[in-house]
């Protein structure tokens, strides 16, 4: 649910979802698109989603090490210029960005959706 919500907002923005939950090798991507904004940028969007803050906020849980595991992954399949379905990857900037999604607190609340862009430190 989290990932459709995600690519439905990138889509209203004008973004191309190039495809979702892409396996590159052992790894998997959530999103990878294209934010025409200029200049235009593939992006890999890891999208989290947490129904509690027991724990901390979503935001905590993509550390430095999936965020260099994710860019590996990004940068691997600019590369193949491929994906398994035959969608062509262009060779655009890479980043990564983050989505994260809340569910509503009240009934009449909405989702909460928070987009970090370019979130590798």
């Amino acid at each position: 649910m989290a990932e459709e919500v995600a690519a439905g907002r990138l889509i209203e923005a004008g973004w191309r979802v190039l495809g979702r939950n892409v396996r590159v090798g052992r790894r998997e991507l959530d999103i990878v698109a294209v934010d025409p904004t200029p200049p235009a940028r593939l992006v890999a969007v890891e999208v989290r989603y947490r129904t509690r803050r027991d724990y901390g906020v979503a935001e905590e849980s993509f550390d430095r090490g999936k965020q260099a595991r994710t860019l590996a992954a990004l940068m691997t399949l600019r590369s193949a210029g491929r994906l398994d379905d035959g969608t062509i990857v262009p060779a655009l900037t890479p980043a990564v960005d983050l989505i994260v999604i809340e569910p509503v607190v009240t009934p009449r609340a909405a989702i909460r959706v928070r987009h970090h862009r370019d979130v590798l430190v």
